[in-house]
């Protein structure tokens, strides 16, 4: 029942303040965005999941007493699920996206400088796709309801003709120290200036337009780019296309979440589609060409004579583009010999014919029924 534990390298007994830290840290090395490694966004998921059954005292104590079993609905479960990367971020986002976003935390967070504005928060969009976009790569125009930098005021804040001045109480350092000495000496406090509020800066005058913050509601498009091989879950980065920050702040991301519609023509295998071919009995026996689908356009598959029905044809290079890799996957032809219905007279007449010149099915111990049990997996 420690496994949540060791995963964050956390004690039995840690305190929330200490899973929180130690999840911040891992989330950070194995964030997908930050962290190239393939195996990056799996464990990045993992970290998410552990964190989030641990930092819950109720789901904490169901996994102390049951383990994952105390979570699943019984003994009282409290509803856990495996975490899919939307997920993932939001739950990231949700308990640190409030420090300033993915750059300050992954791109070096050097401290603002006072009058530098506060930066925009992240925004996140959903793009849904077809199989055919997912094969030839897509470009898609994103609407967007979001804060603009406010033109009459170029984002300031202040009225025009007036600018900001200088925050007297913190003379635009932006935060406030305070000194006091006890008996183990002198200590110094410091805790962002209450009268700007750490912007170093102060409105006297604000703008009649954004009344001082520097942004307006507005609505704008986004071009995105979106390359061949992308599964559900998938997400794009766009930097500063999100909304303006405060009074001059630099805008934050916009977070481009990938939905790939089901296909009803293919089962989606990574890169490998599959794609189910019923043929006839006479076709299976003599062999025969067929067009089948790809994600993009129609291809010929040939059918061996004597193929038996469960038989996997491979189409070499016919599936999916990998994702930021040079290659493509492959087609999957899964053969099933139908058995007709109905027969009229005719047909009856011939099959009974048949029937009579195709001798004996093969034992079950033939190579045949071998194969067989392996396609059914029996």
């Amino acid at each position: 029942m420690s496994e949540f534990y060791e995963m964050l390298g956390v004690a039995r007994d840690a305190s929330d303040a200490d899973i929180k830290k130690a999840y911040r840290k891992l989330a950070m090395e194995y964030h997908p965005d930050r962290n190239p490694a393939p195996d990056a966004e799996a464990r990045f998921k993992e970290f998410t999941e552990a964190y989030e059954v641990l930092r819950d005292p109720q789901k904490r104590a169901a996994y102390d007493r049951y383990g994952k079993a105390g979570l699943n609905g019984g003994r009282g479960g409290q509803g856990f699920h495996h975490v899919d990367l939307a997920e993932a971020l939001s739950i990231f986002m949700r308990d640190f996206g409030g420090m300033g976003g993915f750059e300050s935390m992954f791109g070096g967070g050097e401290r603002r400088a006072p009058g530098d504005g506060r930066r925009g928060q992240d925004m996140r969009v959903t793009v849904r796709l077809t199989l055919e976009e997912v094969a030839r790569g897509a470009k898609r125009s994103v609407k967007l309801k979001t804060l603009e930098r406010c033109s009459n005021c170029n984002g300031s804040g202040a009225r025009k003709g007036s600018k900001p001045q200088r925050c007297p109480t913190c003379a635009g350092a932006g935060e406030v120290r305070r000194q006091a000495r006890s008996v183990f000496g002198q200590f110094v406090s410091v805790s962002p200036c209450p009268t700007c509020g750490g912007e170093g800066e102060i409105i006297k005058e604000g703008c009649e337009v954004c009344r001082g913050d520097g942004r307006v509601r507005a609505d704008r498009s986004v071009t995105v780019e979106i390359p061949a091989g992308v599964s559900s879950n998938n997400y794009l980065t766009l930097r500063g296309q999100g909304p303006a920050g405060v009074r001059g702040g630099p805008a934050g991301d916009l977070i481009v979440m990938l939905e790939v519609k089901d296909d009803e023509r293919f089962e989606r295998q990574g890169d490998d589609l599959v794609v189910e071919l019923p043929v006839s009995f006479s076709q299976a026996a003599l062999g025969a060409e067929f067009r089948v689908p790809t994600a993009t356009e129609e291809t010929i598959v040939s059918i061996p004579a004597g193929t038996q029905s469960g038989t996997v044809l491979r189409l070499k290079g016919k599936g999916l583009p990998r994702l930021g890799q040079n290659g493509t996957g492959d087609l999957h032809v899964r053969v099933h010999v139908w058995t007709p219905e109905g027969l009229t007279e005719e047909q009856s007449r011939l099959f009974r014919e048949l029937a009579a010149h195709e001798g004996e099915p093969p034992s079950r111990s033939s190579g045949l029924w071998s194969r067989i049990k392996e396609v059914l997996g029996a």
